[in-house]
């Protein structure tokens, strides 16, 4: 019998308390091992062990790297780290970011779900977006049970809740009540892997080519590129050709030099950086009219006033678009797919 006793828990926007709340409804004695992402800044140490450390009787400490893993121990992501598990041991690597995210959640989850298969807990809290969705269709594909906390409950509930539309869910508790069920999930046969659809040649490939990829920083050399169709869009990371996956339901994009991302969080990435194209658009304008006006000073100077004037009149011009693309920028946005659950979502 197998025990499901690898939990991998993600959580971003307002996940700090269920965090709290989840590992302190772990009772005393737990022996399975749990591993925690929670999206923060890359520029600064984290003190979330220390933090979570509070509400658990649980052992909490940040991962390192190549450590072995100890049960009734919380393994915390460290800051600009991808945290991923291989058998028996953990591996904290830069490579390259999922969603804009590193340490990612789909990271940490489809390494435990490749590793240890039906032994693996996935649990996504509280956030925006959709990182961990990717990562909890692989844990429920491989055997694993998906749990999400109950977006009623959720500060921010659309990470809960695009997992949900995409991943058959066994739980949706609250963060409290999801620590106290683990203790009381029964023990799973070692053939349970056995009943679900074997990946097909093409998914193994593509999910153990996922997994090194998070860990290295040469996915071109792994062979990315024999995965996926080719796309018309290119990566806000790096400007690369963006390859197509499909997972299920959940449509995905990676590029060559490895940088994944969702449909919703590129979508959020593009219209974002239409943002930064406008005000560099307004830069190139606004240095523009200041060329033209230094010039029509300088035909002024010569006395040749026609020439002035048809520099000023152009400097005029250029800076009334100027003013057209300032405006536009009021009117900009980023758009993800969590729009559909209320506009002040999507920002």
């Amino acid at each position: 019998m197998l025990k499901r006793d690898i939990i991998v828990v993600g959580a971003s926007a307002g996940g700090i308390g269920p965090l709290q709340q989840f590992l302190g409804g772990i009772a005393p004695g737990f022996g399975g091992t749990v591993f925690v992402v929670l999206h923060i800044a890359p520029y600064s140490r984290s003190h979330l062990a220390e933090i979570l450390g509070k509400s658990t009787s649980l052992t909490v400490a940040e991962a390192r790297d190549e450590a072995p893993l100890e049960p009734g121990t919380v393994y915390v992501a460290v800051s600009d780290h991808h945290l991923l598990l291989e058998s028996g041991r953990m591996l904290v690597k830069r490579g390259p970011k999922e969603n804009r995210f590193r340490p990612s959640i789909d990271a940490l989850f489809r390494s435990a779900a490749y590793t240890y298969g039906p032994r693996v807990v996935g649990v996504i809290l509280s956030g925006v977006l959709n990182d961990g969705t990717s990562g909890l269709w692989t844990v429920k594909r491989l055997g694993g049970l998906a749990i999400i906390q109950d977006p009623d409950e959720a500060e921010h509930p659309e990470m809960p809740l695009n997992a949900r539309d995409h991943v058959a869910i066994d739980h949706c508790l609250r963060a409290d009540e999801i620590g106290r069920l683990l203790a009381e999930l029964p023990a799973v046969a070692s053939t349970a892997g056995a009943l679900v659809p074997a990946l097909s040649a093409e998914e193994e490939r593509l999910l153990h080519t996922e997994v090194l990829i998070a860990a290295r920083n040469d996915a071109f050399d792994i062979g990315i590129l024999s995965h996926g169709v080719y796309t018309p869009f290119t990566c806000p990371e790096c400007q690369g050709a963006l390859l197509r996956l499909q997972e299920g339901s959940i449509l995905r994009f990676r590029c060559h030099t490895g940088h994944a991302f969702t449909a919703s969080a590129l979508l959020a990435a593009v219209t974002g950086s239409v943002e930064e194209k406008l005000w560099q658009a307004i830069r190139g304008l606004e240095e523009t009219t200041l060329l033209l006006e230094g010039i029509a000073r300088q035909f002024t100077g010569l006395g040749n006033t026609q020439a002035a004037a048809l520099f000023a009149a152009r400097a005029e011009a250029t800076a009334v678009q100027a003013r057209s693309l300032q405006e536009a920028i009021g009117r900009q946005a980023p758009i993800s797919e969590d729009l559909r659950f209320g506009e002040e979502s999507s920002l």
